[in-house]
């Protein structure tokens, strides 16, 4: 089951407010499709645990519920929402149509520097330390790498647009990396778009991006068992 990690609140009259970012945060930090568990809230639990009344986080579910993050059952309570694999192969597809214009961005903006530090979420990796026998560690990098591209557009739309994106593709790239050697390809197609970033080549930075995530999409349309 995945763990739901949320830490108490300190008093303040919003309420609401620091309730809706807590949950979301902790919602958007789990492992959702780690399990084919339901995953269950309960307001009594999450009011003790966060140290605040029921009336604010009943008030955040409803924000929550309004943006797809979880979903009230009648009479089953309160569930973090997956998303079906059709509706998860369409936010691989927007994402990849968002992460490589990010990466078109990068070439224009970001800094020698900064492409550069993309290079370090994957200095720890080779011959001796590969990707494949390390996949929690590996796992993470790939996370922060396409988060990094997001970031390094210097486009606060951009951000926006795929910050609840993130949740549902994170998820899928956690359970998918370890399949059919992907990780190793992975880490190959990731310093491909590094190099075209630090040669300033736009249109293949942009193609490679496209191309990295589209291949998440056929994987995930091809293998219907991940999502079952």
């Amino acid at each position: 089951m995945p763990k739901f990690v949320v830490e108490r609140i300190e008093a303040d009259p919003s309420f609401k407010t620091k309730a809706y970012t807590a949950l979301k945060q902790a919602i958007t930090e789990m492992d959702i499709y780690g399990s084919k568990e339901p995953i269950r809230l309960d307001e009594r639990n999450l009011s003790e645990r966060l140290g605040i009344s029921r009336t604010p986080i009943r008030e955040a579910m409803v924000m929550l519920e309004q943006e797809g993050f979880v979903k009230t059952l009648p009479r089953r309570g309160i569930r973090v929402v997956r998303k079906t694999k059709r509706e998860v192969v369409e936010m691989i597809q927007a994402w990849a149509a968002l992460e490589s214009m990010a990466a078109r961005l990068i070439t224009k903006h970001a800094t020698d520097a900064e492409i550069a530090s993309l290079f370090g979420l994957f200095q720890d990796f080779g011959q001796d330390h590969t990707p494949q026998d390390h996949l929690s560690e590996y796992s993470s990098a790939n996370i922060a790498f396409h988060q990094a591209l997001i970031a390094l557009s210097g486009s606060q739309v951009l951000t926006d647009m795929t910050r609840n994106l993130l949740l549902h593709v994170r998820g899928i790239r956690q359970i998918t990396i370890g399949r059919d050697n992907r990780a190793e390809r992975s880490i190959v197609d990731h310093l491909s778009i590094i190099a075209a970033l630090r040669n300033r080549d736009a249109d293949l930075a942009e193609r490679l991006a496209r191309q990295h995530t589209l291949d998440l999409a056929d994987y995930v349309e091809a293998h219907g068992d991940l999502l079952d």
